[in-house]
């Protein structure tokens, strides 16, 4: 009971000394300052009820998912390559990779001999195809092999394009 009796003494003393003026300046400022401030504060806007939607776009195409678009003129037998003929083998090489190494003469026809870059020895004639763009060989020279590229834009039409094949010079074969 007297330990009990003690502390309350103790914090009653301790208290006391805790009330004294020292801080009653920075009091005084503080209540000073709040005396001419009005705030005011807008009220929060009305939130609008939530109107669920229902999605009607079943039937449409999927954007997310690539697709081809047909141009009308390909439809009524416009310029396309022939995708059911047999692929040459040529058709594998992209035309920059191929290089073309001589041209051979039998029967009044001209051929012409292209070096893949596997090192394998191909010999073509005018209506052969080489290259990835559906390329056809429309002429073959001393110096040069002259094609015609079939080329699909962005909007899927295609158009024609001529491309060459130059003779490749005794310094470039050896390398």
């Amino acid at each position: 009971m007297m330990r009990l009796r003690s502390t309350l003494v103790f914090s009653t003393v301790l208290l006391a000394a805790c009330s004294s003026g020292e801080f009653s300046d920075l009091k005084e400022f503080v209540d000073q300052s709040g005396q001419g401030l009005r705030g005011h504060v807008d009220p929060l806007p009305q939130v609008k009820a939530y109107e669920p939607m229902t999605y009607n776009a079943f039937e449409l195409p999927d954007p997310f998912k690539p697709r081809k678009i047909e141009p009308d003129h390909v439809a009524a037998g416009g310029l396309a390559p022939n995708k059911d003929r047999r692929k040459e083998p040529l058709e594998a090489y992209p035309l920059e990779s191929l290089k073309m190494v001589g041209t051979l003469e039998k029967a009044r026809q001209r051929w012409a001999l292209i070096k893949t870059p596997d090192g394998n020895l191909y010999r073509v004639r005018r209506e052969n195809y080489m290259g990835q763009n559906f390329g056809k060989i429309a002429m073959i020279s001393d110096s040069s092999i002259t094609l015609t590229e079939l080329i699909q834009d962005t909007t899927g039409s295609w158009s024609e394009r001529t491309s060459n094949l130059q003779l490749l010079e005794e310094e470039e074969k050896k390398k």
